[in-house]
């Protein structure tokens, strides 16, 4: 069930002017005992808090206001723009103030704006709550660390005409989660002339956000006149918007690995996903096949597997009894989560956990733990290794 802090957050940026989201980086909360000052924001949020005149005019720009934090306590802030970095800090909650701490690298911060000087703000330090923001919104962490567009639809001609094209098609409410995966990897192909193959950090990305448009487009297609038709009784309305975000929470669950298998397939890597270990159990992905799993002649260091995790602050431990013959090896594990504390890593690391994490997502972890990460080409270097491919 939702907690009541996402509900309020989720309500708040609904009726609010504006709202912005990202995940903590280790500068961001402290950790890394630097000199970073508050935190950055992205520069795709600066129209939130400044006019273009005044960005125009002050290479160095502050504007003060009031945020009430986790609809508990206030406090001042300032906000920094500076022309010469294309920086924008949020700064100046005076002292005592505990939310930026090394265990929230990687909390979901949220910053909505009231007025020009009335904000609120939230730290959503659990993957339940993290997930429940997002799925609030459709949103995967791939569309965070900018403005929360709350009714965009995607404006790109040529990946709108596919849109729009492959809803005409449809013959159902909603296409099931592998069906809207599919179709926003068709779609990305169709808009964009190089697939980039060879890059699965940049495919993975653009996939998710593909298909996040997609998914909008659909919800703007089978709700939009209905909502600015209005509704002739409450109970009407909470009907719609229960139907409409419990759509919202089961499309996230499976997108990342039917992505994952794609780009998979493009490498011509040899995988079972769901494959049965023992006692039943089901890693996301087993590499070579489940038959070679099982053979006990078949070489262990020819055998791995992949767990695949929007997020993981707290369910990574669910990964490590998947595989009893891998209970001694490396686990992988491939997450779209950005940022993770220095000592979740180094729980990790004990446990032979390597995350596997898209490329531009590294940056937003502990800076002297960053060689631990994998990005997604080193693994699926390793497996095409592993399988004789390369």
């Amino acid at each position: 069930m939702i907690s009541e802090l996402v509900k309020s957050a989720v309500d708040n940026v609904m009726s609010g002017r504006d709202a912005f989201c990202k995940f903590l980086s280790a500068n961001d909360s402290g950790e890394t005992g630097g000199h970073q000052s508050g935190i950055l924001i992205s520069i795709s949020a600066k129209s939130m808090l400044f006019t273009d005149r005044e960005l125009k005019e002050n290479h160095i720009l502050k504007k003060n206001g009031v945020v009430k934090w986790q609809d508990d306590f206030t406090t001042g802030c300032t906000f920094t723009w500076y022309e010469s970095k294309k920086e924008l800090r949020i700064t100046g909650f005076g002292r005592g103030f505990d939310l930026l701490r090394p265990e929230y690298t990687g909390a979901l911060f949220v910053l909505i704006r009231l007025t020009e000087q009335d904000f609120l703000g939230y730290f959503f330090n659990t993957d339940d709550d993290i997930q429940e923001f997002l799925d609030s919104f459709g949103l995967t962490p791939a569309e965070t660390n900018r403005l929360i567009e709350k009714d965009r639809v995607d404006t790109e001609s040529l990946e709108r005409n596919a849109a729009i094209e492959f809803i005409k098609s449809l013959t159902v409410e909603f296409p099931s989660s592998d069906e809207m995966s599919a179709a926003a990897r068709m779609i990305s192909a169709r808009a964009n002339i190089d697939r980039l193959y060879g890059d699965p950090d940049k495919m993975l990305l653009r996939y998710t956000e593909a298909e996040y448009r997609l998914f909008k487009a659909i919800e703007h297609e089978r709700y939009g006149k209905t909502v600015a038709a209005g509704f002739r009784s409450v109970d009407e309305f909470v009907a719609m918007a229960n139907q409409v975000l419990n759509r919202r929470k089961s499309r996230a669950g499976k997108s990342l690995e039917h992505h994952l298998a794609a780009i998979f397939d493009d490498h011509k890597i040899r995988y079972k996903a769901q494959a049965v270990t023992e006692g039943n159990k089901r890693p996301d992905f087993l590499f070579p096949s489940e038959e070679a799993y099982h053979d006990m002649s078949f070489s262990i260091d020819k055998i791995c597997t992949l767990a695949a995790k929007t997020t993981c602050k707290d369910r990574w431990r669910q990964i490590l009894n998947e595989a009893d013959r891998l209970r001694d090896e490396n686990k992988y594990l491939c997450t779209m989560q950005q940022g993770i504390s220095a000592a979740q890593m180094d729980e990790m690391q004990a446990e032979k956990v390597i995350l596997v994490v898209p490329k531009p997502y590294i940056k937003a972890y502990p800076v002297d733990r960053r060689d631990r990460i994998w990005t997604l080409a080193d693994f699926v270097d390793h497996v095409k290794r592993m399988e004789g491919i390369i």
